[in-house]
């Protein structure tokens, strides 16, 4: 047991081991940036070796915590002034070992696919960096024992998500990518700092389980009313709306997509998108009590899940599509903890971590193959509409791919079946309604999957394909909004320019291959928990939900077990599998076989094609009403300010000038002149009070 104390009063150094590793590289770069650029096997060993370093911790603190250990929290007074006091440490408890270990073992597995990856770029060492920095900041926020800390690690993670996102910062569309996820989370944070300071000044307190208590009973007493506690705790959830991307504030997640794919896994994977989640459980104490917030929480989140299959189902860029599935997959995670689902919701975010970074890995791996053949443009090597046959060519991809896809698609054994199903079952019990739209959306997402791992990696390889590149680059510049006008390439113009870089001094192979053992071997890894792990939350025998349950609430496996009702358990994954199983056929039908052609389908509909292809024209509305509104407003500003604040003063100016000039005349320095002046004025004087 004191080794396990020891253990305990060391977790602070599972987030500042990564930290260390990215203030050391850091300060190389600032200060002796050559020689430390040149130091990239040095520095990606380093890296990995620290957070493989915090994994270790990370797993023991978990196993310490399956054996029963009591929670750990440690505290010091950070500041205080009479009653007022703040205090900083971290804790450790059942979520926070599960999420340490979720985390670490995620980033550690992407920083070693890093290193194939980003082999050839030249910020390498850069790049190791920031996504050392990144782990370090979820992982503080992962460990924070009240609000206030957690505000302080979740405003880190979303400027290190800035710096990813925009990392290849000379490109138009990552520079505009990072700032619309930055200004976007502003938006979210923005409310979640209004709701904590409103919490902070009705309880007095920044503690999660202080906080929720001394809620309730100020709301039960009337000493604030119902509905100020509700707006305190829906100006929270604005902070976790954003992270996780929940409607409406999801635009950022796909422009996301700009920054290299092993940053598109961690972020859509464990980290920044997990935080919105992970704040949702702390905050528990807070929610469960305010049923109007409950409310929104779920449908808040079943409107995502909705959204993000709906608008999934046409994309063909591989990392888009993935991006959207994310969105819908926190749908479902966020409605679940709206439902009361607590553990579900919880279980949801682990399977779904590993089994969505494995499939945004295996994406990258097939955009490494790409690049060889139609080069570095990503609107080509990231475009399903060239891909085609790879599993003859990447067959460790294809098949960690398919896990994956299976597993997405809630498939018994793999892992997303069992999390799925706990959801809508118990949104089901809830809900009828919201259960419906999540069992659609289940539908949807096996449809749109089944369809990327046809498109991607079955059929013929279309990469080769000039005509096919040229339709669409051009379809992709219209989608980007490039005018076709005067200075556009035209179609002509495209084919020349595609066929002199074909003919150019790039060499580019005829057909892609698999990737290197650093990129394959994170995925094989990947692999096993997206297959097997959903199996610790079975129905059956719930080890997941017996560990996980909210404070308060200890239950044993046995208990659940107890409470288990086989025949509801058929109907409702009868139910799952049945809708899963026919988006699966349907994609069948479409991708594969080629019986239906999805083209003419896409012509019957055309307006709810264009709807999902333009995602709902959401963007748009955004543009419009936000961006060019509030362009005219700066406008309106700048005219008022030109002509009325500037007129007035500048008309200032001019009068006092004037009357300066006028007045000089009578400054003569002769006696005679001023006594004029002065009888003139008596005798206006005497006048005046004579006519009163």
């Amino acid at each position: 047991m004191e080794s396990a104390e020891a253990i305990y009063q060391y977790a602070w150094i599972i987030p500042v081991l990564p930290l260390l590793g990215a203030a050391i590289v850091g300060s190389g770069l600032i200060s002796y940036n050559e020689a430390t650029n040149k130091l990239r096997k040095p520095v990606a060993a380093f890296i990995v070796s620290l957070i493989g370093a915090a994994m270790t911790l990370s797993i023991l603190i978990l196993v310490s915590q399956l054996q029963g250990h009591a929670p750990y929290t440690y505290l010091l007074e950070w500041a205080s002034a009479g009653d007022f006091q703040i205090n900083m440490g971290f804790t450790i408890d059942h979520i926070t070992s599960l999420m340490l270990v979720i985390v670490t073992t995620v980033a550690f597995l992407v920083m070693i696919y890093t290193d194939g990856y980003m082999a050839h770029d030249p910020s390498y060492v850069r790049f190791y960096a920031y996504l050392s920095l990144f782990s370090s900041s979820m992982l503080g926020l992962v460990v924070s024992p009240n609000l206030l800390q957690v505000y302080v690690f979740w405003e880190l993670v979303g400027m290190c998500s800035y710096l990813l996102i925009g990392y290849w910062y000379d490109r138009d569309g990552a520079a505009d990518a990072c700032q619309k996820a930055f200004v976007t989370n502003r938006v979210g944070d923005f409310g979640l700092l209004l709701g904590m300071l409103g919490l902070f000044w009705a309880t007095g307190t920044f503690e999660f389980d202080l906080m929720g208590s001394r809620l309730t009973d100020m709301v039960s007493m009337g000493t604030i009313s119902g509905g100020l506690a509700a707006l305190f705790a829906i100006l929270v959830f604005m902070g976790p709306m954003a992270k996780s991307a929940q409607f409406p504030l999801h635009v950022w997640l796909p422009d996301a997509m700009e920054g290299p794919t092993p940053i598109s896994a961690l972020i859509h994977a464990a980290t920044m998108v997990a935080a919105g989640v992970f704040l949702i459980a702390r905050m528990y104490p807070v929610f469960e009590h305010i049923p109007t917030v409950m409310s929104v929480i779920a449908w808040i989140g079943t409107i995502t899940a909705f959204l993000g299959a709906s608008i999934a189902i046409t994309q063909n860029d591989i990392k888009k599509g993935l991006a959207f599935s994310t969105m819908s997959q926190l749908g479902y995670m966020v409605m679940a903890m709206g439902v009361g689902a607590y553990s579900a919701g919880l279980f949801h975010l682990m399977t779904h971590a590993y089994f969505k970074a494995m499939l945004f890995l295996g994406s990258g791996s097939v955009i490494h193959g790409m690049e060889e053949v139609v080069g570095h443009d990503p609107a080509l090597a990231q475009d399903m509409r060239l891909m085609g046959g790879l599993r003859k060519y990447m067959p460790i991809t294809a098949i960690t791919f398919l896990i994956g896809t299976l597993a997405i698609s809630g498939l018994p054994p793999f892992a997303g079946f069992w999390s799925k199903d706990e959801i809508l079952g118990s949104v089901f019990a809830v809900n009828p309604v919201m259960w419906a739209i999540g069992w659609l959306t289940a539908g949807a997402t096996a449809f749109y999957m089944f369809r990327m791992y046809f498109s991607t990696f079955e059929g013929e390889f279309r990469g080769n394909d000039m005509e096919a590149r040229t339709r669409v680059k051009l379809q992709s510049l219209q989608m980007a909004g490039a005018s076709m006008g005067p200075g556009a390439m035209s179609a002509q113009e495209l084919e020349v320019s595609s066929s002199a870089h074909e003919s150019g001094d790039h060499h580019h192979a005829e057909k892609p291959h698999e990737s290197a053992l650093s990129m394959t071997f994170p995925l094989m890894m990947l692999a096993i928990p997206s297959t097997l792990i959903g199996l610790v939350g079975t129905p059956f025998a719930n080890y997941f939900e017996a560990f996980i349950h909210p404070a308060g609430e200890a239950l044993t496996v046995a208990e659940i077990a107890e409470e288990f009702d086989m025949n509801e358990f058929v109907r409702m994954a009868g139910a799952s599998v049945a809708i899963s199983v026919a988006g699966i056929i349907l994609a069948v039908l479409m991708y594969r076989a080629r019986k239906i052609d999805p083209a003419a389908i896409a012509k019957k509909i055309k307006p709810l094609y264009n709807l999902s292809l333009n995602k709902w024209y959401i963007d748009d509305i955004y543009r419009e009403v936000f961006i060019k509104g509030t362009r005219n407003l700066a406008k309106g500003v700048l005219n008022v300010d030109v002509k009325i604040v500037d007129g007035i003063v500048n008309l200032t100016g001019f009068v006092t000038l004037v009357t300066g000039e006028g007045l000089k005349y009578f400054e003569n320095g002769r006696a005679q002149f001023y006594a004029l002046i002065v009888f003139g004025a008596v005798l206006g004087l005497v006048f005046v009070s004579g006519l009163t």
